[in-house]
């Protein structure tokens, strides 16, 4: 009762969140935490796990598997909550992703850990779904900004974290570990969601879209397949790469006409009617194209290049990652207060934009102070796009869709992964390859032809005319993959100066609609938002959770 009446009094007077729906945000982080985490951990353990398992050749498949079942449940996990409650969907996410867990701790060959990885991948692919969709019911829009930084913050530390996290436990544990680690962690947040978070429990008449479910699943999969292999395992214009992609445009194409007939549709067509979500869409994007590829290439550079080591690699990407945490947090603070968010994709895609323009004009005299303020300059345009893009399109949709809106951010940033590491990977490839030709001849060709991303070891092995053709190789490489970057965060900029302004609902006063206004402009979508549309809902919801 105590906490039933604090939680009406949250939503009357605007104050502090309940004690109960803070415990469940810690909860919920310390999942999201569990997605994030695990390939940053699990990427500095795989040379000991090659090491004691063999299968060599197998070896990209150990994250392939992992992404591909993350990818592919994802916009069904949140359908999956739209449908049939949120609570018991995410509490068997991360079941599933705790079991995969578990499994891949106890791998004995290469084969078990692939098929395990993608059992833990499928859970994986509800965790941050989840996340989204549960802070969605449980926090109106007006003062779900306050959380970003939060959230901001979870990611810096699974990017940071992860590589130290990783090789430590490696060292001292054994690699198993790595794995292992999950069970605690996800245990403390089952506990804490089954016994504080209440949501309304649902059950659809409608049957599941399987066949939608089937053809978007072969689609994202052969996606995915494509910038993966493209250009590393294959040949761009090999028969395997144009087999792949046909079936991906057939698939998807199939998915789309399945859609408009289905009584319970994957990923309902009518949620794109919406500018600002479609516009959002392509922000999401475009912003993972870029976070990942410089993710990517940022250490490589600082390794390679600046002489950095390899065992901080987290901490390489610090001044981006810290950048992204303050903005993140100043957007939110100032999104909750004002309630106007419109500034916020456009500022960030230019910051985007102008930062990865300076990152390619880096080169071999490139000192490590001047390339950190071009990354902290990255770092603020992301965190003023990573969670506005989340929030805008949960603003934009019906409440009934919020997971499914959740999902396909999430998946749009998810492809955007993709291809922009495929993309700028290629370009580095090709790049690295030629300047090597021309500076070392022969000998720099033979050195990168298996792999243009050398480690110290075999740098060490090159003669020192060729590490310095190999300085200036990765320079040039770097500088078009952040220059491609550059070009495609202006397609950001342009969707999101045409973000129309639909105001947040849930907290703060609220300018009532003009007797002109439609349904459409007021809410963004047809129908309700999705957060409550008024203090009394506001204290409903608040108190549902409290209970």
């Amino acid at each position: 009762m105590a906490e039933a009446a604090e939680a009406e009094e949250t939503a009357e007077g605007g104050g502090k969140q309940p004690r109960s729906v803070r415990v469940v945000l810690l909860a919920l982080m310390i999942a999201m935490l569990l997605a994030m985490l695990d390939n940053m951990i699990i990427g500095t353990a795989m040379p000991t796990i090659v090491g004691e398992l063999g299968g060599l050749e197998h070896l990209s498949w150990v994250v392939t598997a992992y992404t591909l079942a993350t990818a592919a449940s994802t916009p069904i996990w949140g359908k999956l909550g739209d449908m049939y409650g949120r609570k018991g969907v995410f509490m068997t996410s991360i079941v599933l992703f705790l079991i995969g867990s578990a499994l891949s701790g106890m791998a004995q060959d290469m084969v078990q850990l692939i098929g395990f990885r993608a059992v833990q991948g499928l859970g994986a692919g509800g965790l941050m779904v989840g996340v989204m969709a549960i802070i969605g019911d449980l926090i109106p829009p007006r003062e779900r900004g306050k959380y970003q930084g939060m959230m901001a913050g979870v990611m810096a530390l699974a990017m940071i974290g992860g590589p130290l996290v990783g090789g430590t436990i490696t060292d001292n544990w054994g690699w198993r570990w790595s794995f292992y680690i999950n069970l605690p962690l996800g245990v403390v947040a089952l506990v804490a969601i089954s016994a504080v978070l209440h949501l309304p429990k649902k059950r659809a008449q409608a049957r599941i879209d399987y066949l939608g479910a089937a053809l978007l699943t072969v689609g994202i999969t052969s996606i995915v397949l494509v910038t993966t292999w493209g250009g590393t395992e294959y040949a761009w214009g090999s028969v395997m790469i144009m087999e792949l992609i046909g079936i991906g445009v057939a698939s998807l194409v199939g998915f789309v006409f399945v859609q408009t007939k289905a009584a319970a549709p994957v990923m309902p067509l009518h949620i794109f009617r919406s500018r600002n979500f479609t516009l959002m869409s392509i922000v999401g994007f475009v912003a993972g194209f870029v976070m990942f590829g410089a993710v990517l290439f940022l250490p490589l550079y600082q390794q390679s290049v600046q002489g950095a080591s390899a065992t901080n690699s987290g901490l390489l990407l610090l001044p981006m990652l810290g950048a992204m945490l303050v903005t993140s947090m100043v957007a939110g603070r100032v999104t909750t207060s004002t309630g106007h968010y419109k500034a916020f994709p456009i500022v960030g895609s230019v910051l985007m934009a102008v930062g990865l323009y300076l990152l390619s004009l880096m080169d071999t005299d490139t000192t490590r102070l001047t390339s950190g303020v071009y990354m902290a300059v990255v770092g603020a345009g992301m965190g003023c796009l990573m969670q506005i893009t989340m929030l805008v399109s949960q603003n934009s949709v019906e409440m009934k869709d919020m997971g499914v809106a959740s999902s396909s951010t999430t998946l749009f940033r998810t492809l955007g992964a993709s291809f922009g590491v495929a993309i700028m990977g290629a370009l580095f490839n090709s790049r690295v390859q030629d300047v090597m030709t021309e500076r070392a001849g022969a000998l720099g060709s033979k050195a990168t032809e298996q792999s243009a991303q050398l480690d110290a070891e075999s740098m060490a092995k090159l003669p020192e005319a060729a590490q310095e053709a190999y300085q200036h190789a990765v320079s040039a490489g770097t500088h078009s993959a952040f220059l491609l970057g550059a070009l495609v965060a202006v397609v950001a900029l342009v969707a999101a100066v045409f973000v129309k302004h639909v105001p947040l609902k849930g907290a703060g006063p609220q300018k009532p609609a003009e007797p002109s206004e439609s349904p459409q402009d007021a809410t963004g979508a047809t129908g309700t938002m999705g957060a409550p549309r008024d203090a009394a809902d506001v204290k409903q919801t608040v108190a549902e959770t409290a209970v």
